[in-house]
Protein backbone atom coordinates (compact mmCIF):
# COMPACT_ATOMS: atom_id res chain seq x y z
CA UNK A 1 0.00 0.00 0.00
CA UNK A 2 1.37 3.37 -0.98
CA UNK A 3 2.22 5.75 1.81
CA UNK A 4 -0.04 8.80 1.76
CA UNK A 5 -2.04 10.87 4.17
CA UNK A 6 -5.23 8.91 3.45
CA UNK A 7 -3.58 5.61 4.36
CA UNK A 8 -2.11 7.07 7.52
CA UNK A 9 -5.51 8.47 8.49
CA UNK A 10 -7.17 5.07 7.94
CA UNK A 11 -4.46 3.36 9.99
CA UNK A 12 -4.93 5.77 12.88
CA UNK A 13 -8.72 5.32 12.78
CA UNK A 14 -8.41 1.52 12.78
CA UNK A 15 -5.85 1.56 15.57
CA UNK A 16 -8.10 3.77 17.70
CA UNK A 17 -11.03 1.51 16.84
CA UNK A 18 -9.12 -1.56 17.99
CA UNK A 19 -8.01 0.17 21.18
CA UNK A 20 -11.67 0.78 22.01
CA UNK A 21 -12.52 -2.85 21.12
CA UNK A 22 -9.75 -4.08 23.43
CA UNK A 23 -10.79 -1.87 26.35
CA UNK A 24 -14.46 -2.74 25.86
CA UNK A 25 -13.50 -6.42 25.84
CA UNK A 26 -11.74 -6.06 29.18
CA UNK A 27 -14.78 -4.24 30.58
CA UNK A 28 -17.06 -7.04 29.35
CA UNK A 29 -14.81 -9.65 30.95
CA UNK A 30 -14.83 -7.80 34.27
CA UNK A 31 -18.61 -7.40 34.19
CA UNK A 32 -19.18 -11.08 33.43
CA UNK A 33 -16.73 -12.17 36.16
CA UNK A 34 -18.68 -10.06 38.66
CA UNK A 35 -21.93 -11.67 37.47
CA UNK A 36 -20.75 -15.29 37.69
CA UNK A 37 -19.33 -14.61 41.17
CA UNK A 38 -23.03 -14.53 42.16
CA UNK A 39 -22.87 -11.86 44.85
CA UNK A 40 -26.59 -12.33 45.59
CA UNK A 41 -26.27 -16.16 45.84
CA UNK A 42 -29.18 -16.67 43.43
CA UNK A 43 -27.66 -19.38 41.24
CA UNK A 44 -29.34 -22.29 43.12
CA UNK A 45 -32.76 -20.85 42.29
CA UNK A 46 -31.92 -20.65 38.58
CA UNK A 47 -30.26 -24.05 38.49
CA UNK A 48 -33.23 -25.79 40.09
CA UNK A 49 -35.66 -24.22 37.61
CA UNK A 50 -33.36 -24.84 34.62
CA UNK A 51 -33.04 -21.14 33.91
CA UNK A 52 -29.29 -20.82 34.43
CA UNK A 53 -28.46 -20.11 30.77
CA UNK A 54 -27.73 -16.53 31.76
CA UNK A 55 -24.70 -17.81 33.67
CA UNK A 56 -23.61 -19.74 30.57
CA UNK A 57 -23.92 -16.50 28.58
CA UNK A 58 -21.77 -14.71 31.16
CA UNK A 59 -19.07 -17.41 30.98
CA UNK A 60 -19.01 -17.02 27.19
CA UNK A 61 -18.78 -13.25 27.74
CA UNK A 62 -15.65 -13.75 29.86
CA UNK A 63 -14.06 -15.73 27.04
CA UNK A 64 -15.09 -13.38 24.24
CA UNK A 65 -14.21 -10.23 26.18
CA UNK A 66 -10.65 -11.39 26.80
CA UNK A 67 -10.36 -12.58 23.20
CA UNK A 68 -11.46 -9.15 21.96
CA UNK A 69 -8.64 -7.64 24.01
CA UNK A 70 -5.98 -10.02 22.65
CA UNK A 71 -7.19 -9.81 19.05
CA UNK A 72 -7.32 -6.03 19.22
CA UNK A 73 -3.59 -6.08 20.01
CA UNK A 74 -3.00 -8.45 17.07
CA UNK A 75 -5.01 -6.17 14.80
CA UNK A 76 -3.04 -3.10 15.86
CA UNK A 77 0.24 -4.88 15.10
CA UNK A 78 -1.03 -6.01 11.68
CA UNK A 79 -2.28 -2.53 10.81
CA UNK A 80 0.96 -0.83 11.85
CA UNK A 81 3.04 -3.31 9.84
CA UNK A 82 0.57 -3.49 6.93
CA UNK A 83 0.99 -7.27 7.13
CA UNK A 84 -1.67 -9.16 5.15
CA UNK A 85 -1.06 -12.50 6.93
CA UNK A 86 -1.43 -11.03 10.40
CA UNK A 87 -4.56 -9.16 9.38
CA UNK A 88 -6.03 -12.28 7.75
CA UNK A 89 -5.50 -14.24 10.97
CA UNK A 90 -6.98 -11.31 12.89
CA UNK A 91 -10.09 -11.18 10.69
CA UNK A 92 -10.72 -14.94 10.83
CA UNK A 93 -10.28 -15.19 14.60
CA UNK A 94 -12.27 -12.04 15.22
CA UNK A 95 -15.16 -13.42 13.14
CA UNK A 96 -15.20 -16.60 15.27
CA UNK A 97 -15.17 -14.62 18.52
CA UNK A 98 -17.81 -12.29 17.08
CA UNK A 99 -20.17 -15.26 16.52
CA UNK A 100 -19.64 -16.46 20.10
CA UNK A 101 -20.45 -13.00 21.46
CA UNK A 102 -23.60 -12.84 19.32
CA UNK A 103 -24.73 -16.11 20.95
CA UNK A 104 -23.89 -14.80 24.43
CA UNK A 105 -25.79 -11.54 23.95
CA UNK A 106 -28.86 -13.28 22.49
CA UNK A 107 -29.03 -15.83 25.33
CA UNK A 108 -28.69 -13.09 27.96
CA UNK A 109 -31.39 -10.97 26.32
CA UNK A 110 -33.90 -13.83 26.02
CA UNK A 111 -33.29 -15.03 29.59
CA UNK A 112 -33.78 -11.51 30.89
CA UNK A 113 -37.35 -11.49 29.51
CA UNK A 114 -38.12 -14.79 31.24
CA UNK A 115 -37.37 -13.40 34.71
CA UNK A 116 -40.67 -11.48 34.65
CA UNK A 117 -43.01 -14.35 33.71
CA UNK A 118 -45.43 -16.06 36.10
CA UNK A 119 -43.95 -19.44 35.17
CA UNK A 120 -40.57 -18.35 36.48
CA UNK A 121 -42.11 -17.03 39.70
CA UNK A 122 -43.96 -20.27 40.25
CA UNK A 123 -40.85 -22.35 39.64
CA UNK A 124 -38.91 -20.29 42.19
CA UNK A 125 -41.01 -21.77 45.01
CA UNK A 126 -41.32 -25.32 43.73
CA UNK A 127 -38.26 -26.90 45.33
CA UNK A 128 -38.45 -25.16 48.71
CA UNK A 129 -38.10 -27.66 51.58
CA UNK A 130 -38.46 -30.62 49.21
CA UNK A 131 -37.34 -33.63 51.26
CA UNK A 132 -38.69 -36.21 48.82
CA UNK A 133 -36.51 -35.62 45.76
CA UNK A 134 -36.27 -38.62 43.46
CA UNK A 135 -32.46 -38.65 43.24
CA UNK A 136 -29.33 -37.09 44.73
CA UNK A 137 -29.14 -34.42 42.06
CA UNK A 138 -32.70 -33.31 42.71
CA UNK A 139 -32.10 -33.40 46.46
CA UNK A 140 -29.00 -31.26 46.08
CA UNK A 141 -30.98 -28.70 44.08
CA UNK A 142 -33.77 -28.73 46.65
CA UNK A 143 -31.31 -28.17 49.50
CA UNK A 144 -29.71 -25.29 47.59
CA UNK A 145 -33.07 -23.67 46.91
CA UNK A 146 -34.14 -24.03 50.55
CA UNK A 147 -30.90 -22.51 51.86
CA UNK A 148 -31.12 -19.65 49.35
CA UNK A 149 -34.76 -18.86 50.15
CA UNK A 150 -34.15 -18.97 53.91
CA UNK A 151 -31.16 -16.66 53.62
CA UNK A 152 -32.94 -14.30 51.23
CA UNK A 153 -36.09 -13.96 53.33
CA UNK A 154 -34.16 -13.44 56.55
CA UNK A 155 -31.59 -10.96 55.26
CA UNK A 156 -33.87 -8.98 52.95
CA UNK A 157 -36.89 -9.15 55.30
CA UNK A 158 -39.26 -10.33 52.60
CA UNK A 159 -41.57 -13.29 52.04
CA UNK A 160 -42.31 -15.30 48.90
CA UNK A 161 -41.92 -13.76 45.46
CA UNK A 162 -44.74 -11.22 45.49
CA UNK A 163 -45.76 -11.66 49.14
CA UNK A 164 -46.75 -14.24 51.77
CA UNK A 165 -49.81 -15.39 49.80
CA UNK A 166 -47.50 -16.96 47.19
CA UNK A 167 -46.98 -19.83 49.62
CA UNK A 168 -50.74 -20.44 49.54
CA UNK A 169 -51.43 -19.73 45.87
CA UNK A 170 -48.57 -21.70 44.28
CA UNK A 171 -47.90 -25.42 44.47
CA UNK A 172 -44.68 -26.05 46.35
CA UNK A 173 -42.97 -28.74 48.40
CA UNK A 174 -43.51 -26.53 51.45
CA UNK A 175 -47.25 -26.33 50.80
CA UNK A 176 -47.49 -30.09 50.35
CA UNK A 177 -45.64 -30.71 53.62
CA UNK A 178 -47.48 -28.10 55.72
CA UNK A 179 -51.21 -27.53 55.93
CA UNK A 180 -52.46 -24.00 55.50
CA UNK A 181 -54.05 -24.08 58.93
CA UNK A 182 -50.85 -25.24 60.64
CA UNK A 183 -48.53 -22.66 59.08
CA UNK A 184 -49.37 -20.85 55.85
CA UNK A 185 -45.82 -19.65 55.13
CA UNK A 186 -42.24 -20.47 56.19
CA UNK A 187 -40.99 -19.36 59.59
CA UNK A 188 -38.40 -17.14 57.86
CA UNK A 189 -41.24 -14.84 56.77
CA UNK A 190 -41.79 -13.77 60.38
CA UNK A 191 -40.32 -10.59 61.83
CA UNK A 192 -37.42 -11.71 64.00
CA UNK A 193 -36.12 -10.36 67.27
CA UNK A 194 -32.49 -9.70 68.15
CA UNK A 195 -31.98 -13.40 68.95
CA UNK A 196 -33.22 -14.56 65.55
CA UNK A 197 -36.55 -15.85 66.92
CA UNK A 198 -40.03 -14.85 65.66
CA UNK A 199 -41.17 -11.68 67.40
CA UNK A 200 -44.71 -13.04 67.76
CA UNK A 201 -45.24 -16.49 66.32
CA UNK A 202 -49.03 -16.50 66.67
CA UNK A 203 -49.47 -13.13 64.98
CA UNK A 204 -47.06 -14.18 62.27
CA UNK A 205 -49.13 -17.30 61.61
CA UNK A 206 -52.27 -15.14 61.41
CA UNK A 207 -50.60 -12.69 59.02
CA UNK A 208 -50.69 -9.68 61.32
CA UNK A 209 -48.75 -6.72 60.00
CA UNK A 210 -45.70 -6.04 62.12
CA UNK A 211 -45.17 -9.72 62.86
CA UNK A 212 -45.00 -10.86 59.22
CA UNK A 213 -43.02 -9.48 56.31
CA UNK A 214 -45.62 -8.53 53.72
CA UNK A 215 -43.14 -7.45 51.06
CA UNK A 216 -42.23 -10.03 48.42
CA UNK A 217 -38.67 -10.94 47.44
CA UNK A 218 -39.23 -10.33 43.73
CA UNK A 219 -37.09 -7.18 43.59
CA UNK A 220 -34.30 -8.98 45.47
CA UNK A 221 -34.36 -11.83 42.93
CA UNK A 222 -35.30 -10.42 39.54
CA UNK A 223 -33.70 -7.02 40.17
CA UNK A 224 -30.04 -8.13 40.27
CA UNK A 225 -30.65 -10.77 37.59
CA UNK A 226 -32.25 -8.23 35.25
CA UNK A 227 -29.51 -5.67 35.78
CA UNK A 228 -26.69 -8.11 35.11
CA UNK A 229 -28.50 -9.77 32.20
CA UNK A 230 -29.06 -6.32 30.70
CA UNK A 231 -25.36 -5.58 31.02
CA UNK A 232 -24.23 -8.89 29.52
CA UNK A 233 -26.73 -8.58 26.66
CA UNK A 234 -26.75 -4.93 25.67
CA UNK A 235 -23.16 -4.08 26.45
CA UNK A 236 -22.28 -7.13 24.37
CA UNK A 237 -24.49 -5.86 21.53
CA UNK A 238 -22.83 -2.43 21.74
CA UNK A 239 -19.38 -4.02 21.42
CA UNK A 240 -20.60 -6.05 18.45
CA UNK A 241 -21.90 -2.95 16.68
CA UNK A 242 -18.61 -1.12 17.14
CA UNK A 243 -16.53 -4.18 16.21
CA UNK A 244 -18.54 -4.63 12.99
CA UNK A 245 -17.38 -1.26 11.66
CA UNK A 246 -13.80 -1.89 12.79
CA UNK A 247 -13.78 -5.22 10.95
CA UNK A 248 -15.30 -3.61 7.87
CA UNK A 249 -12.59 -0.95 7.86
CA UNK A 250 -9.89 -3.58 8.42
CA UNK A 251 -11.15 -5.62 5.46
CA UNK A 252 -11.03 -2.51 3.28
CA UNK A 253 -7.51 -1.85 4.52
CA UNK A 254 -6.47 -5.47 3.87
CA UNK A 255 -7.77 -5.43 0.29
CA UNK A 256 -5.67 -2.37 -0.54
CA UNK A 257 -2.42 -3.64 0.94
CA UNK A 258 0.09 -4.41 -1.80
CA UNK A 259 1.79 -7.80 -1.85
Amino acid sequence: MKENSGVRCLQVILIIGNVIVGLAGLALTAECIFFVSDQQSLYPLLEATYNDDIFAAAWIGIFTGFCFFLLAILGIVGIMKCNRRILMAYLILMFIVYCFEVASAIVAATQRDFFTTNLFLKQMLEYYQNRNAINNDEQSKADGVTATWNKLMLLKECCGVNGPKDWQDYTSAFRNANSDSAFPWPLQCCVMDANGQPLNLLNCRLGVEGSLHLRGCYDQIAGPLNRHAWGVAWFGFAILCWTFWVLLGTMFFWVHIEY
